[in-house]
């Protein structure tokens, strides 16, 4: 006679794959082995873990995008990252005297909920 099968809950699995949990942590949370999971995979999704993972880990990218730009309404260094990484800002250039240009007057723009932003008016920053 067989063992009986370890409960995974599809419901608890999809929120671990959401908040970006190794397999090993999954495996660690449903007290099963990696061997296992694979299966519970197979059987619940028709698809390996690996598979699944990509697929449900998207919720939880989703969040934490969400939360960054939550975060960048109130936090000018987050604000900065993110223009940055998505927006393709950079720092201001010393051959410029230090004054934004372009893209970094556009980031500064943003920030300040303004239109063009005339930087002469900006205390200095050391």
């Amino acid at each position: 006679m067989a063992r009986p099968q370890k409960e995974i809950s599809q419901k608890d699995f999809e929120k671990l794959c959401g908040l970006q949990c190794t397999k090993e942590e999954i495996c660690g949370f449903f007290d099963v082995t990696d061997k296992t999971l694979e299966r519970w995979c197979k059987r619940t999704y028709k698809q390996g873990f690996s598979e699944v993972f990509a697929q449900k880990r998207g919720a939880g990218k989703i969040s934490l995008r969400r939360s960054q730009f939550y975060l960048a309404e109130k936090n000018a260094n987050m604000a900065i990252w993110l223009g940055k990484q998505y927006l393709g800002q950079r720092e201001p250039d010393s051959r410029n005297d230090g004054k934004p240009q372009g893209a970094e007057n556009n980031l500064l723009s943003a920030i300040m909920g303004a239109g063009e932003v005339d930087t002469d008016d900006l205390p200095e920053v050391e």
